[in-house]
């Protein structure tokens, strides 16, 4: 969460049930594809908690507190522009985001239409978790390039009062090198960073106190598991993957129908800041009391919470991918990560596993963590981790997943893709913050194959040496009698039939330069299954020359090119440097 300006905030029970009815009423009243209530479960004392989601790389902030302040109940009302893009809005000062945070968001929503299309991620979406988490960074208190003048730091996540994530980045995000805490605007774990993080200004570095890193990092997590945001069900099950809470969701749910109302950009520096928390009535020794407090302060271990503090987000402890949070232990008791000796392969130790370009891994990957004695512990966070130059990834569009291990201490890591590139990787799985030996796993993409090519013309190839052939090759692939497309093809003139190496002389490709070619590589078959070679040319020796074009998988088909002075002369090579040396 923020750091707080150093008043103390008032939110009595009377306050949360006030801020739950409204929430209850802006909820009813939704824009499109942001309406309705999640579904819920009742507890015995008539509270809501989330159904449990499937989340394949953990939560976004470890349910970390966040502002409780709603939107006016008067929604901004826009009015006509002469510019194009973000309607005009006058009247409450809430409907103003800053300038350069208002950039971010809408740079991430550009940038994810591009990339995720399927996620219509809207960037009103950002501006309410941003609006939340963070007050939009404090106010807009940014510099030019959008990191935040001072940190925005969260509690540390102790098990006092909130979730227990013991520390996993060594303190170099949050300064604490005990227990982790949510940071920058986006107000990200150090755990979810590492693998969320994402460099939005070009600068060449991921910061999570920069809120065009941030936002762009929110707006990947958001569009992960092929979610789509234009839909209830995905809309809800995202917001609730950023913290598992059903009041967290409808009041974002609230602000993203306020922004879609209307906003407009303010000065940075100038934005409201919200001054009512979920954490108000909880110690505040953890959180820095001004801005500009690098490190903060830990709280006392074990010391109890007050009475009256708002009940705890509560993450489903046996969700694939849920952070875990584990209660205070006794004091001397290690927690479950400490009890982990090592990592093992569930059934795969060993075993090299291979798919083809384009295809999903038959094989799912795990980890089982064990105590020295090979007994399973069971909810952990494990960490899966793809290395290598392929562009394998996990379903989703990720390289990184973190899974809670079930009860039999199994984490079984999300499918993975092969992507299109062949070649050789590694899956690496570790256990968050506790150092020990992992499991690993090698992996393999082979290259789409064909095992059939044929020319899609039977017209003669001939040239004038000297000259440019009239028509260009084009060759169909086949793979089990069915059209191959996306397949590699290479191209090349060779010397003969019986020696398939590039010849020196006779007809050529040109490089991007206008240089003579004869071998051509990263040729690939389209969506039939066909590839045009470019314009071949002749250089100045006569002669019946031979093109072969391959494929992965066995796919081959050999052209003949005839280079002579006429069309009825003589087949012939000349005497000169021979076509087939």
């Amino acid at each position: 969460m923020a750091a707080h300006k150093g008043r103390r905030l008032r939110k009595g029970a009377a306050t949360t049930a006030a801020a739950a009815l409204a929430v209850a009423a802006l909820s009813a009243s939704q824009a499109p594809g942001a309406t309705g209530a999640p579904d819920t479960l009742q507890t015995s004392a008539g509270q809501s908690s989330p159904v449990p989601e499937t989340s394949a790389d953990g939560n976004a902030t470890g349910n970390s507190p966040y502002y409780t302040d709603l939107p006016p109940l008067n929604s901004p009302v826009p009015s006509p522009s002469s510019t194009i893009g973000t309607p005009v809005s006058r009247g409450d000062g809430e409907a103003g985001i800053p300038a350069t945070v208002l950039d971010a968001y809408q740079k991430a929503e550009a940038e994810l239409r591009a990339s995720k299309p399927g996620c219509n991620l809207p960037w009103q979406l950002l501006a309410a978790i941003g609006k939340v988490e963070s007050g939009q960074a404090g106010g807009g208190r940014v510099t030019a390039d959008g990191t935040t003048i001072s940190p925005i730091i969260g509690p540390q996540l102790d098990g006092n009062g909130f979730a227990l994530i013991k520390d996993t980045d060594h303190g170099v995000y949050d300064g604490n090198s005990s227990y982790d805490q949510a940071i920058g605007p986006m107000q990200f774990i150090p755990s979810t960073w590492a693998w969320a993080g994402r460099d939005g200004n070009g600068d060449g570095k991921a910061d999570p106190n920069n809120v065009y890193d941030a936002a762009l990092a929110a707006g990947h997590y958001l569009c992960r598991d092929g979610w789509d945001l234009s839909t209830e069900r995905d809309l809800h099950r995202a917001i609730l993957s950023y913290n598992n809470s059903t009041d967290y969701l409808n009041l974002v749910l609230s602000w993203v129908d306020y922004y879609r109302k209307g906003t407009h950009s303010v000065a940075d520096g100038t934005g409201g800041v919200p001054a009512h928390r979920s954490d108000d009535g909880l110690p505040r020794t953890s959180m820095p009391t001004t801005p500009g407090t690098h490190s903060p302060k830990p709280s006392t271990p074990g010391k109890p919470s007050k009475p009256g503090k708002p009940a705890k987000p509560s993450p489903d402890p046996g969700t694939p991918g849920s952070p875990s949070p584990e209660p205070t232990p006794p004091t001397g008791t290690p927690t479950p990560s400490d009890t982990v000796d090592h990592l093992v392969s569930p059934d795969l130790d060993g075993t090299e596993l291979t798919a083809t370009a384009g295809d999903a891994f038959e094989r799912r990957i795990g980890a089982r963590a064990v105590t020295k004695d090979g007994t399973s512990v069971a909810k952990i966070r494990v960490r899966f981790t793809i290395s290598g130059d392929t562009d394998a990834t996990f379903t989703g569009g990720e390289r990184v997943a973190t899974i809670a291990t079930d009860a039999k201490g199994i984490a079984l890591a999300p499918q993975l893709l092969a992507g299109e590139k062949a070649g050789s990787f590694t899956v690496a799985s570790t256990v968050v913050g506790h150092a020990v030996k992992g499991v690993g796993y090698t992996a393999t993409v082979t290259p789409r194959p064909a095992d059939k090519l044929v020319r899609t013309s039977d017209t003669a190839l001939t040239c004038t040496p000297g000259g440019e052939f009239a028509g260009q090759v084009q060759v169909k692939a086949t793979y089990k009698g069915a059209p191959a497309a996306k397949v590699g093809a290479t191209a090349t003139l060779i010397k003969s039939a019986a020696n398939p190496t590039a010849n020196i002389v006779g007809p050529y490709f040109k490089d991007a330069n206008g240089q003579p070619v004869r071998t051509l590589t990263g040729l690939t078959t389209d969506a039939n299954g066909v590839v045009t070679l470019p314009k071949l040319y002749a250089d100045l020796f006569s002669g019946t020359y031979l093109l072969r074009v391959t494929t992965p998988g066995g796919g081959s088909v050999t052209v003949e090119l005839k280079v002579s002075v006429s069309a009825s002369a003589s087949a012939s090579p000349s005497p000169s440097p021979s076509a087939s040396s």
